[in-house]
């Protein structure tokens, strides 16, 4: 019905012209236009080196790929080379798609992809209008209003959350811009009040639990509030405490290097989009106590940790969650030395799979179990995806100001349906943040968990449940072995050198890794830690430490930016 209403929308001939038009807010990148331009493609991992291709011709059979060039998203990387050459490339690019997909056909027809390509055509408006002939000038204020229209009936069919939030933002922009269209403001604008009271919680969370993805919300908020505030609009107060209650949980979410979270499939973040949407909210509330969209946070000095101290999403919303109960992150200063190793999804299905799983995750596995499962593709879900299915059902995490630190207590049950085991991690942070003392409990705790436990024992041969504690490590981190192996050793690109030891119940080992970032042609080799062994017992422990070396300087500059270091595509 998408394409339907898609063709139906193109028929209309509304009245054409900017009314006004907002300043562009989104940060593009100059190194990535530059690319652009001389024909090297680089989007969701897929590389196409084809100069003088269109951006049209590339990738068509990859789906995530085609979706992420209809939100016309590399408008910003063009327009902030802003030369005569990258002008050419976005006006030829723009009304090619007009003459192949503007009457509805082939793809980029859902509201949140059109809601996306709006914002960012009337966003660059006059980058694309300059030195264009009046037929050129004609067909673009047209296929602006078609595609208005069409969100203007379809939005209600875009999914909850993130897609919607798209649709009608986009859908503001353009009932606020266009001659003839502003009578779609008011329900938009109301549409989206009401899908800020749905999907903001009271702790600034959305039901997918994904850090990225609320920033994006965050952005899309912001955006439509100051395209409000600048016609004189008052933006409905939903959307104002959906703002003020987003900004401190991303602030609880931003590692020591300014870059997000990374769980249930989100990423780091674009660079610079945290600090551009924080500053632009105008909110400058600090994350409270307790936890924030269901997760944990401990910093100090140099040092931030966050843990997944939630159960995952459940249902729909659960398509792109992980299996990360009590998986944690650990940054120092700007540089991360404890990471997950992410969303795989730019890679294909098998790298999107196994990053879903909690050997991915900085946290404890056994016998190769994930502490959630996967389930059978799902009708409800986009695209049929696996949703999780038996995640745990008690997770708590609990806070406390020690003599010399703080102090995060966390547990789940994820285990006990399978092997009647309980998950314990207690986390102690020093009040200087260059150190941290661990523990990792697997337990019983009723009768009937010591039944199902003495089943799986019984089950290895009386070996014992084979578990494994991995601490995944970004792959600037140069790790070895060190003190005969009591210990290993993590030197950052900043300087400084960690340590981790453990109590020597288990067997500690360095093994290989991957860090799955969006935007790579290929998933990055890291390392792991993994400590090891086999438990008998009704209770066992694991105790370790993380510490900077007594060598390493309170204060480290770290000038070197990761950006310097990153070599432009040949």
């Amino acid at each position: 019905m998408h394409r339907v209403h898609a063709r139906r929308a193109s028929r209309a001939r509304p009245a054409i012209g900017f009314v006004s038009q907002p300043e562009p807010k989104t940060i593009g990148h100059f190194a990535r236009g530059r690319q652009l331009v001389a024909g090297n493609f680089l989007f969701s991992g897929s590389l196409t080196e084809a100069k003088g291709t269109s951006i049209w011709d590339i990738a068509a059979d990859n789906a995530i790929v085609a979706d992420e060039l209809q939100g016309c998203a590399w408008l910003d990387d063009l327009a902030a080379v802003g030369d005569a050459k990258a002008r050419a490339c976005a006006q030829d690019w723009v009304w090619e798609w007009i003459n192949r997909y503007g009457r509805g056909r082939g793809l980029g027809w859902t509201p949140d992809l059109v809601g996306l390509r709006l914002i960012r055509w009337i966003q660059h408006g006059f980058f694309l209008l300059r030195g264009q002939e009046k037929d050129a000038s004609a067909a673009f204020y047209r296929s602006l209003a078609q595609q208005t229209i069409f969100l203007s009936r379809r939005w209600s069919k875009s999914q909850h959350g993130l897609p919607r939030f798209e649709a009608l933002t986009g859908m503001i922009y353009a009932g606020l811009s266009l001659e003839g269209m502003e009578r779609h403001v008011d329900p938009a604008v109301a549409a989206l009040a009401r899908e800020c009271s749905k999907e903001i919680d009271d702790t600034g969370g959305i039901p997918t639990r994904n850090p990225e993805e609320l920033l994006e919300v965050l952005t899309l908020l912001t955006w439509a509030v100051q395209a409000l505030t600048e016609m004189d609009r008052q933006p409905p107060a939903p959307i104002l405490t959906a703002i003020a209650r987003i900004t401190p949980t991303l602030r609880a979410l931003r590692h020591a290097d300014g870059g997000l979270a990374r769980f249930h499939g989100g990423g780091r973040g674009l660079d610079g989009r945290l600090d551009h949407a924080l500053a632009a909210s105008g909110d400058k509330t600090r994350p409270g106590e307790g936890l924030h969209m269901g997760y944990a946070r401990l910093s100090a000095g140099r040092t931030s940790l966050v843990a997944d101290a939630m159960p995952p999403p459940t249902g729909p919303t659960s398509v792109n969650a992980h299996a990360s109960t009590l998986a944690i992150e650990l940054t120092s200063g700007r540089r991360p030395l404890l990471v997950n190793c992410g969303s795989g999804r730019s890679f294909g299905e098998e790298w999107r799979r196994a990053g879903r799983a909690t050997p991915s995750h900085s946290t404890l596995c056994i016998d190769g179990y994930s502490s959630s499962r996967l389930g059978p593709p799902s009708r409800l879900a986009a695209s049929r995806q696996e949703l999780l299915v038996d995640i745990p059902q008690n997770v708590v995490a609990e806070f406390s100001t020690l003599h010399a630190g703080r102090r995060l207590e966390m547990s789940h049950d994820g285990f006990r349906l399978t092997h009647g085991l309980t998950h314990a991690r207690t986390l102690d942070l020093a009040v200087d943040g260059r150190g941290m003392v661990g523990e990792d409990l697997l337990t019983t705790l009723t009768d009937l968990d010591k039944q199902k436990f003495e089943v799986a024992v019984d089950q290895s041969a009386l070996q014992g449940v084979q578990y494994a504690l991995r601490f995944h490590l970004h792959p600037d981190v140069d790790a070895t072995i060190d003190m005969g192996g009591a210990a290993i050793s993590m030197a950052l690109k900043s300087g400084e050198i960690w340590i981790l030891r453990h109590d020597g119940h288990a067997q500690m080992t360095l093994e290989p890794s991957v860090y799955l970032e969006n935007g790579r042609l290929k998933p990055r080799p890291t390392q792991q830690v993994v400590l090891s062994g086999r438990t008998m017992a009704y209770a066992t422990r694991v105790r370790w430490s993380l510490a900077k070396a007594q060598d390493t300087p309170e204060g480290v500059r770290d000038l070197v930016t990761d950006d310097m270091m990153e070599p432009d595509i040949d």
